[in-house]
């Protein structure tokens, strides 16, 4: 019998019953291959990384965590039966605080780079208006991209669809309740706690997550009756709450990645004002682009609004991010020149390409810097680290100019 016509809601069926059928059925199957795939008991884990790995994150050379281990210094590796030394990111981070001691000739941050002095928070939005453009793909690769290179990272998901929570080990459905997402942090009666209180640590050293599921939907049905009740609540209105919640965690952290939802509600004018710098994906084609076109225009009209109110619209950059791009496709290469020639530097140099790469790791809630090079073919891997790591590297630059560091 085929199972989906069997449960097939009635023809005459209203259309609330029918969604709701879909929507129940849908659900049910997902949570199966879930469980499937990540049992109740189970929780998500990084991979060890090999001694070469290790070196090329901490910048120095394979010889001397080599001596490092012999000498008994630090944090011991495994050892596998064929010689090879694993580390955990944990065990890197312990040996980056052992090497900024020592500094060995380097300055300090350049083992572990966290803000200092007069650094600012880094609040970085990952936005776009519609969906499919990799924002969230962009967001989680940048949230580990960074905790990899050491720094303190918080990764806020602002969707209520939750994908990056999901890719971060956080199943919206069953793992997430009632008050445990931002919107906790942000509402407007006696049930706001602080977002000390809501923030989780993850499988990834250095990097802490904030949870999304539906009830972030809430912020958008009380902030209109908020707005006409006056309420401020002390730390003003609707656009101030997520920059109000992120000061009681600021000094825990050097970086926070925004994944913002693809529209512009009051949760996205709110993460937007809360930002200092700002990311836009964009997959080079033309609905695209006329779709982005409409974005820039909601928002600076809407951010005018909001800056006409009082609020702090201040960006240390502003960047488009070409995604799932294919060099190869003409039509695709046309519409980059032309956002290149419209926008000149503030589209980044570099364009994460399209890789079954990072399809294939997706497949199981996994991102590239989790799934690990013996897993894929090896020149698709590659290929794709590479564009990666050189997207993630331009916007760390970025973050830096913006402090200030040489």
């Amino acid at each position: 019998m085929n199972t989906s016509v069997a449960n097939e809601p009635q023809q005459n069926a209203d259309a609330d019953e029918t969604i709701g059928a879909h929507a129940e059925l849908l659900s049910a199957q997902l949570q199966a291959l879930s469980q499937a795939m990540f049992p109740p008991t189970s929780q998500k884990t990084l991979r060890r990384f090999t001694s070469g790995e290790a070196a090329r994150l901490m910048r120095v050379s394979d010889s001397t965590l080599r001596k490092m281990t012999l000498a008994g210094e630090g944090p011991q590796p495994e050892t596998t039966s064929n010689g090879r030394r694993l580390y955990t990111l944990g065990q890197i981070n312990e040996i980056r605080a052992l090497l900024a001691s020592g500094t060995r000739g380097r300055e300090a941050t350049d083992f572990i780079p966290h803000r200092r002095g007069t650094e600012h928070l880094q609040v970085i939005a990952v936005t776009n208006f519609k969906g499919g453009s990799g924002k969230t793909t962009t967001s989680a690769h940048l949230a580990q991209y960074l905790a990899l290179q050491g720094y303190r990272v918080l990764a806020i998901d602002l969707d209520p669809q939750a994908s990056l929570s999901a890719l971060l080990g956080v199943l919206p459905e069953t793992d997430v309740g009632a008050n445990e997402t931002l919107y906790a942090a942000i509402r407007y009666d006696e049930g706001r706690k602080s977002l000390k209180d809501v923030v989780r640590k993850t499988y990834f050293d250095g990097l802490d997550l904030v949870p999304g599921n539906l009830e972030l939907m809430e912020f958008e049905h009380t902030t209109p009756r908020a707005l006409m009740d006056g309420t401020k609540s002390g730390d003003g209105i609707f656009f101030a709450r997520i920059a109000s919640a992120l000061d009681e965690v600021a000094d825990d952290y050097d970086v926070v990645v925004l994944d913002c939802p693809p529209q512009l509600g009051f949760l996205t004018l709110s993460g937007l004002c809360a930002a200092t710098s700002m990311v836009v994906t964009v997959h080079p084609q033309m609905l695209d682009v006329a779709s982005m076109s409409q974005f820039l225009l909601m928002t600076r009209d809407l951010l005018g609004v909001v800056r006409d109110a009082g609020g702090r619209l201040q960006y240390d950059f502003i960047r488009y991010l070409l995604t799932r791009y294919e060099p190869q496709d003409g039509p695709q290469t046309k519409v980059a020149a032309l956002l290149r020639n419209l926008f000149g530097d503030h589209v980044l140099t570099n364009a994460m390409v399209k890789s079954a790469a990072v399809s294939d790791a997706g497949l199981t809630k996994q991102t590239l810097y989790e799934i690990g090079r013996e897993n894929l073919t090896r020149s698709t891997y590659d290929r794709a680290m590479e564009a990666l790591d050189a997207v993630n590297g331009e916007i760390e630059h970025l973050m830096k100019a913006a402090w200030g560091r040489p």
